[in-house]
C-alpha cells in the first residue's frame, strides 16, 4: 500500500501504521523492559528484552530505513553514540579516512583513539578532486567517512565519486548526512554503505531529544557487528525519546522546506553586506560546489549557513552578542534559529576560522530574522 507514497507522506503517516489493539493513529509508548515467554520457551511476538527490543524504538527505525532506502536502521542514545559505534565495529588497527573539517566532537574522539593505536587515521579534504586517492590504501582502508555538507564550512562532497573509489579499493563508505536530512540527500542511493544522522537535529527538530541513527544499505556483516556492539555496550535510545523522535519526524518535510527557504534568503541577503567578509552556503552560485549541491541535494541547499565577520574573532563574538531573536546556542536543525561562534566551542586545534559564525535557520518569519541579524551586524 505504501510502495508509491512520497517521503512526505511516509513521514506524515509514519508509514501508515495503526496501533494494533485499539486502532490508535498515534503510536503508543511501550515502557516494558522485558517480555513474556510462551510455554514452549519462545518469544512468539519477536521481542525479548528492552536493550534490543522495544516497539517504540523500532517504529522510527522502520521509517528511517524506508525513507533512506536502506534495509535496516538502528537508533542510539546520541549522534556520537551512533557514529562511534561504526568505528568500534571495525577491527583493531583498521585504517580509516575522514574529512579534515567535520563535526569537532567526532574529530576529537578519533584523534584520541588514534593516539592509543585503536585506528590508523588519515585526514583529507574529501571535497577536493584527487584528495582521497592520496590517502586511500587499496585492500587496506576499511572505512571512509564523509560529512556533506561539512559542518561548519558547508563544503559538498561528491558521494558517488567517493563511493566508487572506496569500493574499488575494497573499503566501505559511511556518510554523515545530518545537515542534508533524508529529504535533500539519500547517500545510499549514491553508493554509500551507511548513512548517519545526529537525530537530535533535523530529524527530531524541536531541541528536546538527544538521539542518533544509522541506516544500512544491506543487513550485512557490518550491520550485525554494529547491532551486537549496541547490545553489548548498551547505548540505546529510551522509549520516550524514541516516541518524541517519531513525532518530530512526522513534520520533517515541512520544517526542512521552511528552513531551506529561510537559509537561502538569508545567504542571498547578506552575501554583500559591508560587515560580512564571506557567506558560506551551497545555494549561492559562487559556492565552489554549487552545481554539485544542486544535483546531490535535490535542488535545495539546506538550512545551515555560516558568515565570516569583518574585523575577526572579536567582531564575530560581538555580533553574536547583539542578536535578540536569534538564540546564542549550540546545535542545529530546530524550529528556532541559532547562532554560534564555532571556534570558541571547538578550542585551539580547530580548523574553523576565528571570524566564523554558524547559523541554523529556523522556521520564524524571514523578515524578523533578517532585521535582527542586520541590526546586530551594524551595532558591533
Amino acid at each position: 500500500m505504501t510502495k508509491n507514497w512520497s517521503a512526505a507522506t511516509l513521514l506524515a503517516q509514519a508509514l501508515g501504521e495503526v496501533e494494533s489493539e485499539f486502532g490508535g493513529i498515534v503510536p503508543p509508548i511501550h515502557v516494558a523492559t522485558t517480555y513474556i515467554r510462551s510455554p514452549d520457551n519462545s518469544y512468539p511476538r519477536g521481542v525479548a528484552y528492552g536493550r534490543d527490543d522495544n516497539p517504540t524504538v523500532s517504529a522510527p527505525e522502520r521509517v528511517l530505513a524506508r525513507i533512506e532506502n536502506g534495509e535496516e536502521a538502528l537508533l542510539f542514545s546520541s549522534g556520537m553514540a551512533a557514529a562511534t559505534a561504526v568505528f568500534e565495529a571495525l577491527p583493531f588497527g583498521a585504517h580509516i579516512v575522514v574529512p579534515r573539517v567535520m563535526y569537532w566532537g567526532l574529530r576529537k574522539w578519533l584523534l584520541d583513539r588514534h593516539a592509543v593505536g585503536r585506528f590508523r587515521l588519515d585526514f583529507a579534504d574529501l571535497h577536493v578532486a584527487g584528495a582521497l586517492e592520496r590517502v586511500l590504501r587499496p585492500q587496506i582502508t576499511a572505512l571512509v567517512w564523509i560529512e556533506t555538507p561539512s559542518n561548519p564550512m558547508w563544503r559538498v562532497t561528491d558521494i558517488k565519486v567517493i563511493a566508487e573509489a572506496v569500493h574499488e579499493a575494497g573499503g566501505l563508505l559511511a556518510v554523515d548526512s545530518t545537515a542534508a536530512t533524508p529529504l535533500l540527500t539519500r547517500p545510499l542511493d549514491y553508493g554509500a554503505d551507511i548513512v548517519m544522522h545526529s537525530a537530535t537535529k533535523y530529524l527530531n527538530g524541536h531541541s528536546d531529544v538527544i538521539a542518533g541513527a544509522l541506516i544500512f544499505k544491506r543487513a550485512d556483516h557490518l550491520f550485525h557487528s554494529v547491532k551486537s556492539y549496541r547490545h553489548d555496550v548498551g547505548p540505546i535510545l529510551g522509549h520516550f525519546e524514541a516516541w518524541l523522535l517519531l513525532r518530530g519526524m512526522r513534520t520533517l518535510h515541512l520544517r526542512v522546506a521552511k528552513s531551506c527557504e529561510n537559509a537561502l534568503a538569508l545567504a542571498t541577503k547578506f552575501e554583500n553586506h559591508e560587515c560580512i567578509a564571506e557567506v558560506l552556503y551551497p545555494g549561492l552560485p559562487k559556492h565552489p560546489e554549487h552545481f554539485l549541491a544542486g544535483e546531490q541535494m535535490s535542488g535545495h541547499f539546506g538550512g545551515m549557513l555560516s558568515i565570516r565577520v569583518v574585523g575577526g574573532e572579536n567582531a564575530a563574538i560581538a555580533v553574536a552578542g547583539k542578536v535578540k531573536l536569534w538564540k546564542r546556542a549550540t546545535s542545529l536543525g530546530g524550529v528556532e534559529s541559532l547562532i554560534e561562534h564555532r571556534a570558541s566551542i571547538e578550542g585551539p586545534t580547530t580548523p574553523v576560522p576565528a571570524d566564523l559564525l554558524r547559523l541554523s535557520a529556523g522556521i520564524e518569519d524571514l523578515d524578523d530574522l533578517i532585521a535582527d541579524l542586520d541590526q546586530a551586524l551594524n551595532a558591533h
